[in-house]
């Protein structure tokens, strides 16, 4: 894959001085992670952490990744290096805040001077979690917000093995709460990782369905990173880079999983994408899927995939001039579509989404009708919503999920 980007062309002035008085959106963002990326980096792992200054690592990687042999390889090479590593893998996806604290434990029982998350977004998100906690002490509940953090963390290193999260990119760790199934963001500079190795034959090894919805995810961030209210010149930068990433190299995945240049496209529009969601924030189409997770356990590509569609035909109908924008870039954009570029964009959202296997109605996923009102006051109540570019209402968010359902 080319990563030398091409987006300072692909951009272009108009995208960038959006009208706010003739003026650039300001901006104050620092990068704090080093991006190693390239087939068979995981190699590179233990010179990584040598780097570092580091000899104790704490490996945090789920079930899945043992069995694909990630975290063997990965732990093989900090062994190489002559470090000594201790292992967690005692949590499922959507990380709780009882799963951090057992990780805690191990933490504490092994004092490590490293950690290192191994995996999906759910893996970088425990390492994180378990990194606040570890070295700050109380519950992770503690740090439900932006700078929270009382001290210094532990250096991390990110080894994502999925392309959707960009968790790698990011110091917010999502942790679900056991009782409300709430998933509370907690957000620090110093949770930043250091260094994020990206490996793209780490995806190859991905369930299909696992693939579908990472990606579908990615493509999310891409989308409403760009139409936020606090999307500024460098957040549409990576937003728009990661999208033609995505737009483009995701199809390809699907039609061949064994292309490992595609997926080192699709990964690397990820990473972008998750540096975008750390200046501009996300929107209306993720305020509507965590409450369809946390009610009905939808998984969340699922759910933020299904609901896309709908927030670019809202947003589109007060922001059309950057819906597109960012059609043009889809590769099978043409006449023969019609003038509506926001419809199509929409309907080329849908139909990726379908024809990763994946649900476009609220009534396939089993979502009962009686609880849209339920549905929507907790929409009220999600953070991304306030940073959607259309101020978000009980009735736009009712009115979403009802052309949804």
């Amino acid at each position: 894959m080319r990563v030398e980007s091409e987006v300072i062309h692909s951009v272009g002035c108009e995208a960038i001085y959006h009208k706010l008085g003739n003026s650039m959106q300001s901006f104050d963002f620092q990068h704090r992670t080093r991006f190693v990326f390239g087939a068979g980096k995981i190699s590179e792992l233990g010179l990584l952490a040598r780097e570092l200054h580091c000899r104790r690592v704490l490996m945090v990687s789920d079930t899945g990744v043992v069995a694909a042999g990630h975290f063997g390889k990965g732990r093989e090479s900090l062994l190489q290096q002559g470090l000594e590593v201790e292992s967690f893998h005692d949590f499922r996806e959507n990380p709780s805040n009882l799963e951090v604290e057992r990780g805690v434990e191990v933490a504490k029982a092994f004092q490590p001077d490293l950690l290192i998350g191994l995996g999906g977004g759910s893996s970088m998100d425990c390492a994180k979690g378990i990194n606040f906690v570890h070295s700050c002490g109380g519950s992770i509940k503690d740090y439900w917000g932006v700078g929270k953090a009382t001290g210094p963390l532990l250096p991390m290193i990110a080894v994502p093995t999925t392309a959707g999260t960009g968790s790698e990119a990011q110091s917010f760790a999502l942790i679900s709460d056991s009782v409300t199934h709430v998933k509370m963001a907690c957000g620090d500079s110093r949770a930043a990782c250091r260094v994020a190795l990206l490996d793209p034959e780490l995806t190859a090894t991905q369930p299909p369905r696992v693939t579908a919805l990472t990606g579908i995810d990615a493509l999310t961030h891409a989308l409403e990173t760009y139409v936020t209210k606090k999307r500024n010149p460098l957040s549409i930068l990576y937003s728009r880079e990661a999208w033609r990433l995505l737009c483009c190299g995701f199809p390809k995945v699907l039609a061949d999983p064994n292309d490992i240049e595609a997926r080192g496209e699709v990964q690397w529009g990820a990473c972008l994408a998750g540096l975008a969601i750390e200046t501009s924030m996300l929107g209306a189409a993720h305020a509507t899927a965590n409450p369809l997770t946390a009610k009905y356990g939808t998984t969340h590509g699922q759910a933020v995939g299904l609901m896309m569609p709908h927030v670019i035909r809202w947003n589109g109908e007060a922001y059309r001039e950057w819906y597109s924008t960012l059609w043009q870039d889809v590769p099978s954009h043409g006449a023969e579509h019609g003038n509506d570029a926001v419809g199509n964009l929409a309907n080329w959202m849908e139909q990726t989404v379908a024809a990763c296997g994946l649900k476009t109605r609220l009534e396939s996923c089993g979502v009962q009708r009686e609880d849209l009102d339920w549905l929507t006051q907790d929409v009220l109540k999600q953070w991304t919503a306030s940073f959607n570019p259309r101020a978000v209402t009980s009735h736009d968010a009712r009115a979403l999920y009802e052309a949804a359902w």
